[in-house]
């Protein structure tokens, strides 16, 4: 593949960096820790009960500050790794492919080995001999498949406490004769005192970011 890159004429390495540019926003979202932050922050919001607080786009904002936080040394390394080829060569598309390199270790380290074998087989005739010879485009899907698999894991985990205390509140409203009062409506400040009392946000966010590898 290098070979390949190193061979591409000036004008389509210019085309190539600009699909590449163009494809960032769904590298980012899919490709990095955002995906698993914003699912978690999506099942807490469900599980809190509060409809439209906080806003969709505080959670984004926060899931996207969190990614920065806890990919900055992958970042970092990927713009070392990049920079050099580019330096040496002045292609592009060869800074590209050396750079992505620190992604894909990052992205193996989080991705279940049965989820990357699904992929590779579909792929490969052969399976490779090192998981050097395992390409970005057969990690990523992989990847996914296993972020959304951890994020609704930690999901449930998330929403137990919060249904078994909508229970509770819903059989005390039943044994008191209450039949007409919503029980979400009681349970909702309870909620949000307990979430507060045990620092809920401080906990969850420390947890996702210590999750991962």
């Amino acid at each position: 593949m290098e070979t390949l890159l190193k061979d591409l004429s000036p004008v389509l390495q210019l085309l190539s960096v600009m699909a590449l540019f163009a494809c960032l926003p769904f590298m980012f979202v899919s490709m990095t820790s955002f995906l698993r932050f914003a699912i978690v922050l999506g099942f807490l919001k469900q599980a809190l009960g509060a409809q439209q607080i906080p806003p969709p786009i505080v959670l984004v904002g926060l899931s996207v500050i969190l990614t920065f936080y806890s990919m900055g040394p992958v970042f970092q390394q990927m713009y070392e790794v990049g920079s050099k080829p580019y330096n040496e060569s002045g292609s592009l598309t060869l800074a590209i492919a050396e750079g992505s390199k620190p992604l894909k270790e990052f992205m193996l380290k989080q991705t279940r080995e049965s989820d990357l074998q699904f992929f590779v087989t579909l792929t490969r005739k052969q399976a490779p001999k090192t998981i050097e010879e395992v390409t970005i485009f057969e990690v990523a899907p992989a990847y996914i498949l296993s972020e959304l698999k951890t994020a609704f894991e930690i999901g449930f985990i998330i929403f137990v406490p919060f249904i078994v205390l909508d229970l509770v509140v819903a059989n005390v409203l039943l044994a008191l004769g209450m039949f007409m009062l919503s029980p979400t409506i009681i349970s909702l400040p309870f909620k949000l005192l307990i979430f507060i009392a045990v620092d809920g946000w401080g906990l969850i966010v420390n947890g996702l970011v210590g999750s991962f590898n």
